[in-house]
């Protein structure tokens, strides 16, 4: 692998990904670079946090009381800033409230400067990298030293933060020790990561010792007893907080809350979120100026201990009044988001993510700490798999944000590129292409049509175009119907039932949906086709929301009432089906509608197994008994099934039939419908995928035989370039197995 010092591109040079030439440098870096240590990192952060969030038992009630606690602060900000001001002030210290980041670095300057400081310490903080702290005191002349390891690692390299929590987290350890040994004059070894760790604690403990000011950040702060909070795993802030005479804590205007009574809340969820940890190593409860003897006199021998909250606007208050931005104001920086995020396992935050604010989250950050639009183009690299929803500790919406800045981008522009109009109308292309779908699927498959559509719309050429059905759904359900009138055999359940004609399924894989009708049909409980229309989804998907929005309503006017006739709807796209049960609560802006649509409309296996399980129906009767030579399944949860609740329900189903699952744990499988056909994003794309595919080949029950169940039509896209085993929608294996 290449050394990130020997790379010709420097992280730095690329970190304002404003342009796609810039951003498509910096995705070539991570992933030719920084990839593995990115993905190691982050996937083991998340798989420790899965673990620590299953053992909280009130979890999900205190994401809700979190996120009631930031609503509520966010909304009464300005009484809360007068409040944490007149307290902190009464007891001797002092706030100043920076408009921009100008503001903030020339307070801080002067603070320094009144103390004649020579050496500031500081502890790990993202708002000091906004303001761009450390350059302005540089250049004053003071000695800037950071505290935290992973600061200490990028300070000596010259690198910008990748992750918000570990923000080396895309350096190996190998990397750090060819970077320290080639930096400091040692012969130590520095192989393992406690010899890096002493090494670098060896320098830093005599900075600690010697330093004038220190400064930290603050994770929150509380208006009512000004008391400040920080959580660490390294020891550092107590060091950079309690040893000098003077303490600086920067904190944006969005980390206060109204009482240090709600720390607990934060501290549990914080850990648990973050790192997987139950709790940090040293969670610090601070009330400045503190009462504490000063060690670091420094010769000053009538120094007193000095506080100063530097509280930060520098936009905050315009995203604030913003409808769409005011939500990224609760995020507590956490950074469950990005370690469930698959691009950015893939990237990390270099690529992923401006010279501060990184992942799904950083978009919304970018701009409205900038106030430039453009600074947010990376958000491009959200694919709105919705895996981040749930794993939020307050419950942000992350993909809308970067929906609402696609939107935008679009706007700015004067118009969608034509690789967004061709994507976000998908509708339209399979329209025309199913009138002659042979001669379509044979055009778009020429060498040379490759060429154009890379050209003209950036349709990565290497990646297989999907074919077009010979046949729609919509003519293939009119067929089968004219000689399977099925009646239901069971009485007690009189479903009422209608399978959606989504788009994908109807031109592109109508054998899912004939899957559907058929098992339904044998399971005697015959199912009708709905009308073809556009759900919105791939509008959505190109940031295109007006057009989404016109799409959406439309639809769900059409199935509200079919819900009101008394039947349930059946959905085989995934993604589709999370429209319905979470993305149309914002587009439509109808609760009413919402909820009658969220409540009434199933994945197929989803509504089979609620049959089963509510004793309803048995499937007994219909399958026989699977013995040891049947084949074994793996299956591969689609991103947004599992965001809906979902995710598992196949493997579960399965399971019940005596069948061996093994269940892939990638959070999504890259392809994510269009995302994986892009030409600047087709190498992101298959590096995912392989890490999908490795881990169905590494699997213990995976032999030639094995059977690969997907949902989504782009997981099996993305499987099926790789693997040559069957993969099928769960409906249509079970489909294969009725009697």
């Amino acid at each position: 692998m290449e050394n990130i010092n020997d790379y010709k591109i420097h992280p730095r040079e690329v970190a304002d990904k404003s342009s796609k030439g810039t951003l498509k440098k910096a995705i070539k870096l991570a992933l030719d670079v920084e990839s593995d240590a990115v993905r190691l990192n982050t996937q083991t952060f998340n798989t420790n946090r899965y673990k620590a969030v299953k053992k909280i038992d009130d979890y999900e009630e205190l994401k809700d009381r979190a996120r009631q606690i930031k609503e509520y602060s966010i909304q009464n900000l300005p009484q809360l800033i007068i409040k944490l001001t007149d307290t902190i002030e009464h007891r001797g210290g002092k706030v100043f409230l920076a408009k921009s980041k100008k503001d903030a670095t020339d307070y801080i300057k002067n603070v320094c400067l009144s103390h004649t400081a020579r050496l500031v310490v500081k502890a790990k903080s993202i708002t000091s990298e906004e303001i761009g702290l450390n350059s302005v005191l540089e250049k004053q002349g003071f000695e800037i030293a950071e505290t935290d390891l992973a600061e200490f690692i990028l300070q000596v390299s010259k690198e910008q933060p990748s992750h918000n929590v570990a923000p080396a987290i895309h350096r190996s350890r190998e990397s750090i020790s060819e970077l320290f040994k080639r930096n400091f004059n040692t012969d130590k070894p520095l192989e393992t990561g406690e010899e890096l760790t002493e090494f670098a604690r060896d320098i830093l403990r005599q900075k600690f010792l010697s330093a004038d000011i220190g400064i930290s950040g603050a994770n929150l702060i509380a208006a009512e007893e000004g008391t400040i909070l920080l959580v660490e795993s390294e020891g550092n802030i107590r060091l950079t907080t309690q040893l000098p005479a003077v303490h600086i804590a920067i904190a944006g205007i969005e980390k206060i809350i109204p009482s240090k009574k709600d720390f607990g809340i934060f501290i549990e969820l914080l850990a648990a979120s973050g790192t997987g940890q139950p709790l940090t190593s040293y969670t610090n409860i601070l009330e400045p100026p503190l009462d504490l003897p000063i060690l670091n006199l420094n010769g000053r021998k009538d120094e007193q201990r000095e506080f100063h909250l530097v509280l930060i606007d520098n936009g905050r208050m315009q995203m604030r009044e913003d409808d769409s931005f005011k939500e990224a104001l609760y995020c507590i920086r956490c950074s469950a988001c990005m370690n469930s995020c698959a691009n950015f396992q893939a990237v990390g935050g270099h690529a992923f993510g401006d010279e501060v604010y990184t992942g799904g989250i950083g978009g919304a950050w970018a701009v409205g700490t900038t106030g430039i639009l453009e600074k947010g183009r990376f958000a491009e690299l959200c694919t709105g798999c919705s895996r981040c929803i749930p794993n939020c500790p307050v419950r942000i919406d992350i993909p809308k944000l970067n929906t609402t800045i696609k939107n935008r981008l679009i706007k700015a522009a004067g118009g969608p590129s034509l690789q967004k109009i061709f994507f976000g109308n998908f509708s339209i292309i399979g329209k025309f292409a199913s009138v002659m779908p042979s001669l379509s699927n044979r055009i778009s498959n020429l060498s040379v049509s490759r060429t154009i559509l890379e050209k003209i719309i950036g349709f990565e050429k290497l990646r297989h175009i999907p074919l077009f059905a010979h046949k729609t759904l919509a003519k293939q359900y009119k067929e089968y119907r004219k000689v399977n009138k099925v009646k239901s055999k069971l009485n007690e359940l009189t479903p009422k039932l209608v399978l959606l004609a989504d788009v994908f399924t109807n031109y592109n894989n109508p054998n899912v949906g004939m899957a559907a009708i058929k098992v339904f049909d044998k399971l005697g409980m015959p199912i009708t086709l709905s009308k073809l229309l556009d759900e919105g989804r791939a509008a959505q998907s190109q940031g295109l929301v007006q057009l989404a929005t016109k799409r959406g309503k439309k639809l769900a006017s059409y199935l509200a009432g079919l819900i009101d006739e008394g039947k349930e709807i059946i959905v085989a796209e995934p993604s589709v089906l999370a429209l319905f049960r979470y993305d149309y609560k914002k587009l439509l802006n109808n609760d009413n509608q919402f909820d009658k649509i969220a409540r009434h409309t199933y994945d197929p296996i989803e509504y089979l197994n609620m049959l089963v399980v509510n004793h309803k129906l048995d499937l007994s009767n219909y399958i026989a008994n699977v013995d040891s030579s049947k084949p074994k399944i793996f299956y591969h949860g689609h991103c947004q099934l599992k965001t809906i609740g979902a995710g598992y329900v196949a493997s579960e189903f399965f399971q019940r039939l005596n069948y061996t699952v093994k269940v892939s744990n990638v959070e999504c499988c890259g392809m994510a419908g269009s995302f994986g056909y892009k030409k600047e994003y087709y190498a992101i794309s298959k590096n995912i995928g392989d890490d999908l595919t490795r881990q169905i080949i590494r699997s213990d029950s995976f032999d030639n035989n094995t059977i690969i169940l997907a949902s989504g039509t782009s997981c099996r896209e993305q499987i099926g370039d790789e693997l040559n085993n069957p993969i099928f929608h769960p409906i249509e294996f079970l489909e294969k197995i009725l009697k």
